[in-house]
């Protein structure tokens, strides 16, 4: 069992920064959770108060059900991947991977059969006698991520592993690392700012700003439901796009209008909405890019837009348009659209777009939360 848990957990520096302010979370056994979020969030400081590399300025850390705030990290049974790889050059891939055994004094025999056990796994069996200098990237970081696993940490931390490769690698590694949690018993900390990296290895995703946790969920339920215009903004790709508009109320029914487009919001929404006696107010809008439509002509629910960009992305175009003094995009499917427009959308061009009520996300004006 390696269950972990943070009790409002806090990072003060000595010149009273706040690096990390009350964290809570419970990471259940063999759970990989990711903390994502932008550079400077206190995600890594995070991290590393887990593993021991920084001092905890307040709160409890939990590790198997054990207190480890003045445990010395050798002591805490979890192994950490690094950027960087943190390789030893002098020694062989082998080596390196058997480093941490040698250290606990096992026995030789055990050690040489854990060591081709973890290449077998990492397919890396063939480098095992190189050294790193004479490895690619992605290979290295195997290394690094076998140095880690030998020894069967209760507690797996990843610390941007895949930042230094280039996209194709990195695609690679991502699936790596999901083949990898299938085969290894122990629980993963994953830290990243790729939002693509949290959506698709995390169990749960930890979205951190400023050093405070916006919200944990699954990778559905924060796409599906963000709290915030700040988890809205940071998860998909192309982002949310966000609209000035006005939440208006008849009886039980609720409607948004933007830019003159009026959009009926469904029942559940509008019951919703209703129970918390929610007002007719000024609000933020949010629609992704996927879900806006391409109207053939003008009506009550369209509003228009003048395309300034359109990037042919093979089976859809992301097509970039300004509404005012607000940037939109929408993505069309290429095999929707007509001949002419399959090869993009002129500069200049004049659309009518439209969504449905169920597809929006109604943020406050005041405060950017959630008001679904």
């Amino acid at each position: 069992m390696a269950q972990v848990v943070l009790k409002d957990l806090k990072k003060v520096y000595e010149n009273k920064v706040t690096a990390v302010e009350g964290v809570n979370l419970d990471i259940a056994d063999k759970e990989f959770i990711v903390l994502v979020g932008p550079s400077g969030c206190g995600k890594s400081t995070t991290l590393r108060m887990v593993a021991g590399l920084e001092e905890i300025s307040g709160g409890e850390l939990y590790i198997d059900g054990r207190l480890c705030n003045d445990v010395d990290p050798k002591d805490r049974d979890i192994a950490m991947v690094f950027q960087t790889y943190a390789l030893y050059p002098h020694m062989t891939v082998r080596k390196n991977i058997a480093f941490p055994l040698e250290q606990k004094h096992v026995p030789k025999a055990e050690i040489e059969k854990k060591v081709d056990e973890v290449a077998r796994i990492l397919g890396i069996t063939e480098y095992l006698d190189r050294k790193p200098k004479q490895l690619s990237g992605g290979q290295r970081q195997r290394v690094a991520i076998g140095r880690a696993i030998v020894r069967e940490p209760k507690v797996l931390l990843m610390d941007e592993p895949l930042s230094n490769l280039d996209a194709k690698l990195r695609n690679q590694m991502r699936a790596e690392i999901i083949k990898l949690r299938q085969r290894i018993n122990t629980t993963f900390m994953y830290v990243t700012h790729d939002q693509t990296e949290a959506m698709t290895l995390g169990d749960r995703i930890v979205i951190m700003k400023d050093g405070v946790v916006n919200q944990i969920g699954t990778p559905q339920e924060v796409f599906d439901h963000p709290v915030n215009t700040f988890v809205a903004g940071f998860i998909g790709t192309p982002t949310m796009n966000f609209f000035d508009a006005e939440l208006k109320k008849d009886g039980n029914e609720y409607a948004v209008s933007v830019s003159g487009a009026v959009i009926k919001l469904p029942k559940e929404t509008s019951d919703c909405l209703a129970a918390k006696g929610t007002a007719e107010q000024q609000i933020i809008l949010g629609v992704r890019p996927e879900h806006i439509q391409l109207s053939p002509a003008a009506q009550s629910n369209t509003f228009e837009v003048v395309v300034e960009v359109s990037e042919m992305m093979g089976s859809a175009i992301h097509v970039h348009c300004s509404l005012g003094d607000r940037d939109v995009v929408f993505i069309a499917q290429a095999l929707e659209l007509s001949k002419e427009n399959r090869a993009g959308f002129a500069y200049g061009s004049r659309l009518n777009l439209t969504f449905r009520g169920d597809v929006v996300h109604i943020f406050s004006k005041k405060d950017g939360k959630n008001l679904i």
